[in-house]
C-alpha cells in the first residue's frame, strides 16, 4: 500500500493555542477526495501511529454515516475504536471525535476528546481544496498544548501521505 509522500510545502498549517488548522490542494474532484480520506484511510495513514503498529495491523476505517466509529483492527481481530464520525456530509464535510490521548492512550469519554473537521472545497473540475481542523485540545487537560504541537507534524505527515494517495489514485 502506498505509504510515500507529497512534497511538504503543499500543505499549510497555522495554529493557537488550542487548534490546529491545515490546507492543501490535492488534484481530484470534492467527491474523489473526500472518497479517499475516508475510504481509503489505510492507504495513507502512518502505520507506526497505530495501536497495532505496521505489521500487525489488520484494517483502518471510518464507517460512513453519522454515529459510525473510526477504528483499528488488530491482531487475532482486536477492534480499537478511537473516533466517532459527528457530521458525514459527502463531499462537503466530515466530523469526528479524535479519542485518543497526549499519552496514546483511549479516551472512551467524548467529553473528554478533541474534535477534527475535514472541509471539501471545489476549486474546479479536478481540484478540491481541503481543510483540516483539529480543535479542542483544551479537553486533553493539562498536556493540551503540547499534544497540539506534537499533532502539528503528525497531521503534516498524514496530510502529505493523503495528498500523494489521492494524486497517485486518481
Amino acid at each position: 500500500m502506498g505509504q510515500e509522500m507529497a512534497d511538504p510545502d503543499e500543505v499549510r498549517q497555522e495554529s493557537d493555542r488550542f487548534s490546529l488548522r491545515s490546507n492543501l490542494f490535492v488534484p481530484a474532484s470534492a467527491e474523489r477526495a473526500y472518497a479517499v480520506f475516508t475510504g481509503s484511510l489505510a492507504d495513507w495513514w502512518v502505520r507506526e501511529y497505530t495501536w497495532s503498529g505496521p505489521q500487525a495491523l489488520a484494517a483502518l476505517g471510518v464507517e460512513p454515516r453519522a454515529g459510525g466509529m473510526l477504528y483499528e483492527i488488530g491482531p487475532y481481530g482486536f477492534r480499537n475504536d478511537w473516533g466517532r464520525v459527528l457530521t458525514w456530509d459527502p463531499p462537503r464535510r466530515l466530523v469526528f471525535t479524535w479519542q485518543i490521548g497526549p499519552d496514546r492512550v483511549p479516551v472512551p469519554d467524548p467529553a473528554g476528546a478533541s474534535e477534527v473537521e475535514v472541509l471539501f472545497h471545489p476549486e474546479g473540475p479536478e481540484l478540491t481544496r481541503v481543510e483540516v481542523e483539529h480543535r479542542y485540545f483544551d479537553r486533553h487537560g493539562t498536556a493540551a498544548e503540547g499534544y497540539r504541537e506534537a499533532l502539528t507534524a503528525g497531521w503534516h505527515e498524514l496530510l502529505c501521505r493523503y495528498l500523494a494517495t489521492v494524486a497517485r489514485t486518481t
